[in-house]
């Protein structure tokens, strides 16, 4: 699949769109890789969604979006953005004018920090209210994060995930925290990580386990990193290197595209 000319929709994950406005004050999401995918000559857009909103909701916005397209669109999506990428994808017609998934770090089967969030009363009231001031959506954007709602999702959609996975080229690139490897914002990410292992979760990202990343049947890529790791820039990471390589379990591969798949 070549990269040169093809239409990229980029799709954030849970408050994407707040870090990604803070970018004139040194922070980034996402940037770095629409940068990288115009040098190579690709045309990246963002899907403008709040993404906060409900995981249903955005995945009918992202259809449209989808559908208006004048081209068939290649995705990139991050975090929960990969939730409402598979659940649009779930209309053939969606499906027919895509040329491919790439989900970095996505929840598929939940997240257990957002267990946590949503079983707290008095956080997952104040996580609703946060994203209604913020304008980003409400509470029910979180409690789709949830292990129970997302679990019920895959269970019941199984069986039109497998036919997608079989026609469509999906690639899920997870991440896997490491002692030691952690800087700056990331020491947060580790603690969250050592939490998740603690209560039998396995190896994780420090929001997203592992085993909740990977769709059963699409091309997996593991790395190490944080659950930031693919989408902002900092001491240790290399967003560019990560998404090369799931883009290189897509078919996708342009000139010096590194990484290991595994």
């Amino acid at each position: 699949m070549p990269l040169r000319a093809t239409r990229i929709l980029l799709v954030y994950g849970l408050m994407g769109e707040l870090v990604a406005a803070m970018h004139p004050f040194g922070l980034d999401y996402m940037q770095p890789l629409a940068d990288w995918l115009r040098d190579e000559g690709a045309m990246p857009s963002v899907v403008p969604l709040r993404t906060a909103e409900p995981v249903a909701a955005n995945a009918r916005r992202l259809a449209e979006a989808i559908l208006a397209e004048p081209t068939p669109v290649l995705l990139i999506a991050h975090s929960k953005g990969g939730l409402e990428a598979l659940a649009a994808l779930m209309d053939d017609r969606v499906a027919a004018r895509c040329r491919g998934l790439l989900a970095m770090q996505s929840p598929f089967y939940g997240s257990p920090v957002a267990d946590a969030v949503m079983g707290n009363g008095a956080l997952g009231a104040a996580a609703g209210g946060l994203a209604r001031l913020l304008r980003i959506g409400s509470g029910q954007g979180v409690r789709d994060l949830t292990t129970t709602v997302r679990g019920a999702w895959m269970e019941a959609q199984a069986e039109g995930v497998a036919r997608l996975v079989a026609t469509l080229p999906v690639a899920c690139l997870a991440t896997v925290m490491e002692e030691g490897a952690a800087r700056g914002r990331e020491r947060l990410h580790l603690a969250a990580a050592r939490w998740m292992e603690k209560r039998g979760h396995g190896p994780n990202d420090g929001l997203v386990p592992l085993a909740s990343a990977l769709v059963p049947g699409a091309r997996h890529v593991v790395l190490p990193g944080s659950h930031i790791a693919t989408v902002t820039r900092g001491p240790g990471r290399d967003p560019v290197a990560l998404m090369r390589a799931g883009l290189a379990a897509l078919g996708v591969t342009p000139p010096g595209a590194g990484g290991s798949r595994r």
